[in-house]
């Protein structure tokens, strides 16, 4: 028998939950008033504020009527999951859409740009409210070091959204580089969702340990990639060339993207592996 609580709809979490659906409804739905666009990047901002929506609204759904109790997954390692992936992806919105879409006199436009920044600001508070504590007994993915294989996934999917073929398969360094990231791209998503299926159990050694081993791994490879690919792409291609300012997307750009996120999941794996050192050699202890 299914049961409605309405207790759900009224603690922070619950009510963060219900403006975070308000301000995606919101900020969509003044994007799709202006009209369709076919740019990629409209697409994107258009599916990030439907995606976010939609999940939220489940999320409400199944609480309220106590149906994510009957789930075979872990329900808490879920919504931190997502309400940290639905921040970060807010967020590329957020500077995206009034990056190529607003003007001075676009207020519909701009309306949408605020809501969505809003609702980026009220996604953060939700993963606050819902990140475990150190020392608390909770799922992985509740954990700070949990949070950051989630943006370092995130992080990997912009980077592959970059890519071009023609930019890394001359030259194996890069080809490397590339490596690096699906790697690493590839542990974390197994992270993931191995956390939320409740599957953990199957490593054949203490997950713990293995998730330390494979940080210090993680550290060491970008490492490599951070100083190989600028040094090949951009040792003879130092500033922008002049055409790109008439190119809807240019290839330049890209390259100076994935510069820039390699770095910046070098900083996330370097603080992912002392946090698991942390969680693991002090704060398991006692």
């Amino acid at each position: 028998m299914v049961t409605l609580d309405f207790g759900t709809l009224t603690v922070p979490v619950g009510i963060v939950r219900l403006l975070d659906l308000i301000l995606t409804c919101i900020s969509f739905s003044l994007v799709a008033s202006v009209g369709h666009s076919t740019n990629s990047f409209w697409t994107w901002c258009m599916f990030t504020w439907c995606f976010c929506f939609c999940v939220t609204f489940l999320i409400l759904l199944l609480e309220f009527m106590h149906l994510n109790e009957m789930l075979p997954i872990s329900w808490d390692d879920f919504t931190t999951a997502f309400a940290m992936l639905a921040a970060l992806m807010v967020l590329a919105a957020s500077i995206i859409y009034p990056i190529f879409f607003t003007c001075a006199t676009c207020g519909r436009q701009i309306g949408a740009t605020v809501t969505s920044c809003l609702a980026f600001i009220l996604y953060s508070v939700e993963v606050g409210l819902t990140r475990a504590k150190p020392g608390e007994i909770s799922g992985f993915l509740s954990t700070v070091p949990g949070l950051l294989k989630v943006l370092e996934a995130y992080v990997a999917c912009i980077i592959f959204m970059c890519l071009e073929y023609s930019a890394y398969w001359v030259h194996p360094g890069l080809q490397w580089c590339v490596a690096v990231y699906s790697i690493c791209f590839i542990f974390a998503l197994l992270v993931i969702i191995f956390t939320i299926c409740r599957l953990l159990s199957v490593f054949p050694a203490p997950f713990d340990k293995v998730l330390i081993c494979c940080n210090v791994l993680a550290v060491l490879m970008y490492i490599t990639a951070v100083v190989i690919w600028p040094l090949y792409n951009f040792q003879n291609n130092k500033t922008r060339p002049p055409n790109c300012s008439n190119l809807p997307k240019c290839a330049w750009d890209n390259l100076v993207v994935i510069a820039f996120m390699t770095c910046f999941n070098l900083i996330a794996y370097v603080v992912d592996t002392f946090y698991s050192f942390r969680l693991v050699f002090f704060v398991s202890r006692t």
